[in-house]
């Protein structure tokens, strides 16, 4: 039973322009977050080594200052250690040095120290490089999964939204969260040693450490009011680098146009304009920053000075140790350290989020070819390929039919031409018979089966189609015949290609079957590239064979070279031909005339010529360079 049953599926009103849509600063969404962490989650382990390396790293970073004011200023050089103050063992650490060397004490404290850097380096490398495996991992798997979301979208969906968007959130967009990711483990980096010190001083003292702790808040509104600005002048700067990469896009690619329209002197003029806006800003955010850094580092120095009044003042009375007032300036970097890490994230962080919601708009994005949910299975080896459309009745867009109750039959082994002025709706009966669409009304049998009773999958390994604009796909030429299809082998690719006589220009290039194509196959006439297609569609054997429009753009030199190769291609398929060429209509058993979307003629050639009706005219015309005039006479 099938799931249409005249049902409307185009009915549902879909908002494809938010995939226009530019999205800026996008607020916290701990959901998002949520959703991140699910591809982080099989790599958890991982995580967790990470962030013990990190608290490991970040405790001995907090010791190395407390060994050199503690021990070294108070212990060693000063000669009065406070016992009442907290050392973390460190004494008896130097101690047990000193003994077990042999060394002197201030030699054993350089022993300690520089073993503390050397363990805390490569704790903090270990960690940087698991952090950037969990990540890198994860955002490989959520690019992976958006890439196989976005192969399954149907063609209703890439006709409606632009290439270069889905590009952007399978690229630029996971790229902006693997900046995230590294960002918010460059935080925990920063702020475990934080904490750590953060204990350390109340410890030691807690009155200093209090003074230190009022200044954070300075500290704290300077880099958010720094941040806020820096925000909106580098949305500015993304705006004009987009606006540049447009421009250069649409020159370059059009670069015959521009020549040929001697345009050069206007389009740099104009990308003069966009390339001057985008360096003011630039410089904008260059002024800011450096004014941000200068800021951070006097209220650096004033914070060092309140250490030194306070905490030198507290020394000279003796209620604390020369070596904690040094151990407070060392401490000041991990203070103020994470503030500043955390200013330079905000701006990483909302730009994230903007990436974030339009991953995983594209992720929840539904939109599909609906598929029986009990497929009826096409088990034998080969089918008959006996076609039938049953008023049949489509529109890409609601309430705007292409096809109006049509229905004709194709006997197996039948070669049925289709033809009919620009947008009658030949290419669309294609489509429909591969199930690009969801149709509204109507039915197409395939051997007396409904097609929605069949997986796409399965119909597709039954059809191949051959079109004027051939898709070449990066690889060898051999790759783009077979399209490693397992069921495929080598040498039926080779076959396939002498078959078509396209053996002849393959042999003749210095690599022969494995010479590498360039994008798009521009090293290949468009000649070459239709005698490869018609190779990849001989070489998957299907039942079905489609010609929509195959030969409109060869020469006359190559399309006979391929006539005998097409008798042998349509032996024992059911074949439509979709063609302008009076020669390759003539051929076809049978000929469809499509007029605004419905059958008006169906029958052979002489038939329809003597029918004297809208075939006639078509014919007349050669099926070719049809004018404005012509075409209103046939309506």
């Amino acid at each position: 039973m099938n799931q249409k049953a005249d049902k409307d599926h185009t009915s549902e009103k879909r908002d494809h322009s938010v995939f226009e849509a530019d999205i800026e600063g996008q607020a916290m969404n701990l959901q998002y977050l949520k959703r991140i962490a699910g591809w982080v989650g099989p790599h958890k382990r991982l995580a967790m080594v990470s962030i013990i390396l990190v608290v490991l790293a970040s405790a001995l970073a907090v010791l190395m200052p407390v060994l050199l004011s503690r021990v070294v200023v108070d212990g060693i050089l000063m000669d009065s250690p406070n016992s009442l103050l907290p050392d973390f063992g460190l004494f008896q650490l130097n101690q047990w040095v000193q003994q077990f060397t042999g060394f002197s004490e201030i030699a054993a404290a350089c022993i300690v120290y520089g073993s503390f850097t050397l363990i805390c380096h490569t704790l903090y490398h270990l960690h940087r490089v698991s952090l950037a495996r969990v990540v890198l991992f994860s955002l490989r798997d959520m690019r992976q999964d958006l890439f196989a979301h976005m192969e399954l979208r149907p063609s209703s969906f890439y006709d409606r939204v632009a290439i270069g968007r889905v590009m952007t959130r399978i690229t630029n967009d996971v790229q902006a969260l693997i900046e995230l990711l590294m960002g918010l483990g460059a935080l925990i980096g920063q702020f475990v040693p934080f904490f750590i010190a953060l204990f350390v001083m109340f410890a030691i003292n807690a009155e200093l450490t209090l003074h230190l702790l009022g200044a954070i808040p300075a500290f704290i509104i300077a880099t958010y009011f720094f941040r806020q600005a820096t925000r909106k002048v580098y949305r500015l700067i993304r705006n004009t680098v987009s606006q540049l990469n447009q421009n250069l896009q649409e020159n370059l690619s059009g670069m015959q146009v521009v020549q040929l329209s001697n345009r050069e002197t206007l389009n740099l003029q104009v990308y003069q304009g966009i390339n001057d806006g985008n360096r003011k800003h630039e410089f904008h955010a260059v002024t800011l920053e450096s004014a941000y850094g200068a800021t951070m580092d006097n209220m650096v120095n004033l914070a060092l000075a309140v250490i030194i009044w306070v905490g030198g003042g507290a020394a000279l009375q003796e209620t604390i140790s020369l070596g904690s007032v040094i151990l407070f300036t060392y401490f000041i970097d991990m203070f103020i350290q994470p503030i500043r890490v955390l200013g330079h994230q905000y701006n990483i962080l909302f730009r994230a989020m903007a990436s974030a919601e339009r991953i995983f708009q594209a992720l929840d994005w539904d939109e599909s070819v609906e598929e029986p949910s009990h497929p009826k299975k096409m088990l034998i080896e080969r089918i008959n390929g006996h076609l039938e459309f049953k008023n049949l009745t489509f529109g890409y867009e609601s309430g705007q039919p292409v096809l109006h109750d049509v229905s004709f039959e194709i006997a197996a082994g039948e070669k049925l031409a289709v033809v009919g002025p620009t947008g009658s709706g030949k290419s669309t009966l294609i489509r429909l018979l591969g199930r690009f669409y969801n149709f509204q009304r109507g039915t197409i049998f395939l051997d007396g089966t409904d097609l929605l009773d069949i997986h796409s999958r399965d119909i597709r390994q039954r059809i191949g189609v051959v079109m004027q604009d051939f898709h070449i796909f990066s690889g060898s030429i051999l790759e783009n015949i077979t399209l490693g299809n397992p069921n495929i082998s080598d040498k039926d690719g080779i076959k396939a290609a002498h078959a078509v006589n396209a053996d002849t220009f393959i042999n003749s290039l210095p690599e022969g079957f494995q010479t590498q194509l360039v994008e798009r196959g521009q090293n290949l006439s468009q000649g070459q590239r239709q005698l490869l297609a018609f190779a990849r569609v001989l070489a998957a054997n299907p039942e079905i064979l489609i010609l929509d429009e195959a030969t409109a753009s060869i020469d006359t030199e190559t399309e006979q070279l391929i006539q005998n190769a097409l008798k042998i291609i349509m032996k024992g398929r059911t074949s439509i031909l979709i063609a302008h060429r009076l020669k390759t209509i003539q051929e076809a058993d049978r000929i469809l005339v499509l007029k605004n979307g419905k059958v008006k003629e169906i029958g052979t050639h002489e038939e329809l010529i003597a029918n004297k009706d809208v075939y006639y005219t078509l014919s007349q015309l050669q099926f070719q360079d049809v004018t404005s005039k012509d075409r209103k006479s046939l309506s």
